[in-house]
């Protein structure tokens, strides 16, 4: 795995006044910088459609940086020091010739060239095009690109066959920040490192598997964008597929890309199919209406600012996923994400089967499970509730639930939790792959949404109506209660 730490690179970043740019990349990169981990004589070029100059710019991304960047974290010496690593240039990505300016730019060719492309899929095939043509990269450019790969199969794979006639598979990087995170890497150690839990981790041990991403924020002004996109795309296709891979994965033979990489897509291949006759069982589409979050009244999907008021567009997904291979059979994975839910929330639980005989209170039962609860956010650690006797010489053999509890910022309180994007800028620079999805992943996680949403659209059903504030339509809690289970939150 190579591990260059010294590279000295050059950064163009496509999109750089665009939002992402400048709420993650930005400070993302600062942070490298206070870290020391941006080599001496690395370079940024900031590339985007606006009239200004590189002092402008410069301004402005001082600006953004104290907003982004927490008071105790921002230092004005490192913030200089990173911005004069910044360049700015003014370019149409559609006109060949203005690429010149670009290939100008680069006057150490010596250092390595990273292409950051933080702007719409649509413009991707187009500027690799015009940087082929204008000499801009070679075979050792490392080109960065955002998801959505597409709304869909076919057009996941016009992307991927624009950006494959330029680049071969090993200088691209697709990123789903979700894999940045310090928990989802914390994965696979906990599960290859420790074998408490490698032994443990099949159908004999685990009885299901609950996925949680939940969000209290509604569109936040991207209707253009998420009504045609959907939850299912924006979040199920790429980072919640994602974290099953990671979960239900076979040990790969290294820590290489590639290995890792081939084992996730193992899994995505083994999804069982749900047909037409089974959506009514496997997955519930809903859509919030007006309601209240945190404590204020919030208007409906349809009541947002440009809302096409007949959308039928899905704002919450709730799915029973299975895998059939040895390892998972018999195993549901609930996967649940939605707008407008009560808190903002990212959790894995993993429900370990009970002991296979019972000697307590029978009324305590319901408790004889152990669960592994990993949490991505707000407060990135892991726990394992266990089963102790309760304290007292009143008690007998009365049994408590507790926790076995990491939570990273309080455990490694002199160490900061990186943010996704540190990460996976660092690891873009050294030439790491493994936390990149490679395009086969891309196409066979399209392929079994697809024909989710073509059940949908076949269907005529709209979705099912919740109120913003609640844990979705009630058909997802009848969905899990069906199989003799129930949302965490609600056990």
């Amino acid at each position: 795995m190579v591990n260059n730490t010294n590279t000295r690179c050059d950064l163009m970043l496509f999109g750089a006044l665009g939002d992402l740019a400048q709420r993650k990349l930005f400070p993302a990169l600062y942070q490298l910088e206070r870290a020391g981990l941006l080599a001496q004589g690395s370079r940024i070029l900031a590339i985007a459609r606006t009239e200004a100059t590189t002092a402008e710019v410069r301004e402005q991304l001082l600006e953004k940086l104290r907003h982004h960047v927490k008071d105790s974290e921002f230092d004005a010496e490192v913030a200089n020091t990173f911005l004069q690593r910044v360049d700015y240039q003014l370019l149409d990505f559609t006109d060949p010739e203005g690429y010149g300016a670009l290939r100008e730019w680069r006057d150490e060719p010596n250092n390595e060239l990273i292409v950051y492309m933080a702007t719409p899929p649509s413009m991707y095939g187009v500027i690799a095009r015009n940087m082929k043509a204008t000499s801009c990269c070679n075979e050792k450019t490392r080109v960065v690109v955002e998801k959505p790969i597409g709304h869909d199969l076919e057009s996941s794979r016009v992307i991927n066959d624009e950006l494959g006639e330029v680049y071969n598979e090993n200088q691209l990087f697709r990123i789903d920040h979700y894999l940045g995170k310090e928990t989802v890497q914390n994965l696979i150690a906990l599960r290859f490192a420790n074998n408490l839990f490698a032994s443990q981790w099949d159908q004999n041990h685990i009885s299901h598997v609950e996925i949680t991403v939940a969000e209290s924020v509604g569109i936040e002004g991207r209707w253009g964008y998420f009504d045609q996109a959907g939850q299912i795309r924006d979040m199920i296709q790429n980072h919640l597929l994602q974290l099953l891979c990671l979960i239900a994965m076979d040990p790969p033979a290294d820590l290489s890309a590639d290995s890792i990489r081939d084992e996730k897509v193992k899994v995505l291949k083994a999804l069982k199919r749900i047909t037409p006759d089974m959506m009514d069982r496997y997955v519930v589409r809903g859509q919030y209406t007006a309601g209240t979050s945190n404590g204020k009244p919030v208007p409906g999907y349809l009541e947002e600012e440009g809302a096409n008021k007949g959308s039928a567009t899905e704002t919450f997904v709730a799915l029973k996923a299975e895998i059939d291979n040895w390892r998972w059979s018999g195993v549901p994975f609930y996967i649940r994400t939605g707008k407008r839910l009560p808190e903002k929330l990212s959790q894995i639980i993993i429900h370990f089967k009970p002991a296979p005989h019972y000697i307590f209170d029978p009324d305590q039962k319901h408790l004889a499970n152990n669960k592994l609860i990993i949490r991505l956010q707000p407060d990135e650690g892991m726990a394992l509730k266990i089963l102790t006797k309760d304290q007292g010489l009143d008690k007998g053999m009365r049994l408590r639930q507790g926790p076995l509890e990491l939570t990273f910022s309080e455990t490694f309180e002199t160490e900061r939790i990186p943010d996704a994007y540190e990460r996976l800028l660092w690891e873009v620079m050294k030439g790491n792959q493994y936390l990149f999805v490679r395009r086969d992943e891309v196409e066979y996680a399209w392929r079994w949404v697809d024909e989710i949403i073509a059940n949908w659209r076949d269907s005529g059903e709209p979705p099912k109506r919740y109120a913003a504030g609640t844990w979705g339509p009630v058909a997802s809690i009848a969905m899990i209660t069906r199989d003799g289970r129930s949302w965490y939150e609600d056990a």
